[in-house]
């Protein structure tokens, strides 16, 4: 069997890294063709293009780059019918991959998408394409069933794979002794943006925090001159490892995205942080309906985790 999968973001790379994993156990013989990143590279070859050459995110950053987005369809839609695919297998990354499910459906190739877009956030309207051309779509969170039950379309919950990841990483890495100093993990986020944006802040912040080390996360497929300003500051930087921070974190402040479930799951009380362009702000506030930012508190739907928002993400309110 042939499955051809796309992710487009580094939260993506990891669940997609873990299907194949589990694909491969249970298929030896399966044979991959995928856009994703280092982690999916390590399980299998067949890399059609990167996460780095793929992830742009906020309405300017879109536009902006328009050209290239419009050449990727084209790399991936001709290596799609050149490698004619049992299935295509999207994760989450709406914008690029409902286009992609309409293009695998009009070529008689089947469309299952595991991790759900966001629809109930933003662009309901997606339901109809997702009913339209996905041929089962499996969910990640909860509330998610009920939510396409509503919109007469069934799906499978299969919970969330964060806790399968976590779990074996516990069982596999075992708590390390005590640090000398209570850690104070930053999690700036793996976009290039995010980083820009929210890095300087959070080491702002942490200089009130003299009782504490700080750990900054780091991403190795960004720029390493965006964490010039922690290691100038002597903190201890940590490359693609975030469980291993976490698991050694008192406290954290993490930007807005999976790294807040990865945060609560480990039990370490965070702040969560974003910063954007204030036209992608001011048009998100506009087209999205939600009370939260965070998985965190979607997923329980209160506020259990402080949220800073554009100007209210300072070093101030954050320390």
């Amino acid at each position: 069997m042939k499955f051809f999968i796309v992710a487009g973001e580094n939260s993506g790379d990891l669940h997609g890294a873990n299907l194949m994993k589990s694909l491969q156990k249970q298929r030896p013989e399966l044979v991959f063709r995928y856009c994703g990143g280092d982690r999916m590279k390590k399980v299998a070859e067949g890399q059609v293009l990167a996460i780095d050459q793929m992830n742009f995110m906020g309405f300017l950053e879109v536009i902006a780059n328009l050209g290239k987005i419009k050449q990727n369809f084209r790399i991936v839609e001709q290596a799609i019918l050149d490698f004619k695919p049992d299935a295509l297998i999207l994760i989450d990354y709406p914008g690029f991959n409902l286009r992609l499910a309409q293009f695998a459906k009009a070529n008689e190739i089947k469309v299952f998408y595991y991790i759900s877009p966001k629809v109930w956030a933003w662009k309901k309207s997606r339901i109809k394409k997702i009913k339209a051309y996905v041929d089962r779509l499996f969910v990640i969170l909860p509330f998610e069933k009920e939510f396409f039950k509503a919109h007469a379309y069934e799906v499978d919950y299969v919970g969330n794979p964060l806790m399968d990841q976590i779990e074996g990483f516990k069982s596999t890495h075992p708590k390390p002794e005590a640090d000398p100093k209570p850690v104070l993990a930053l999690l700036p986020g793996s976009r290039a943006m995010e980083v820009k944006n929210v890095l300087p802040l959070m080491l702002k912040a942490a200089k009130t925090f003299s009782s504490h080390q700080v750990i900054v996360s780091a991403v190795s497929g960004l720029p390493k001159e965006l964490y010039d300003q922690a290691i100038s500051a002597g903190h201890e930087i940590v490359i693609d490892n975030s469980y291993f921070v976490l698991q050694r974190a008192e406290i954290a402040a993490v930007t807005s995205g999976t790294a807040t479930l990865e945060t609560a799951l480990f039990k370490v009380p965070q702040v969560v942080c974003y910063r954007a362009n204030p036209l992608t702000i001011w048009i998100a506030k506009r087209l999205v309906k939600i009370r939260f930012i965070s998985l965190v508190n979607l997923i329980l739907n209160r506020g259990a985790v402080p949220e800073l928002i554009q100007e209210d993400c300072n070093p101030e309110g954050l320390a």
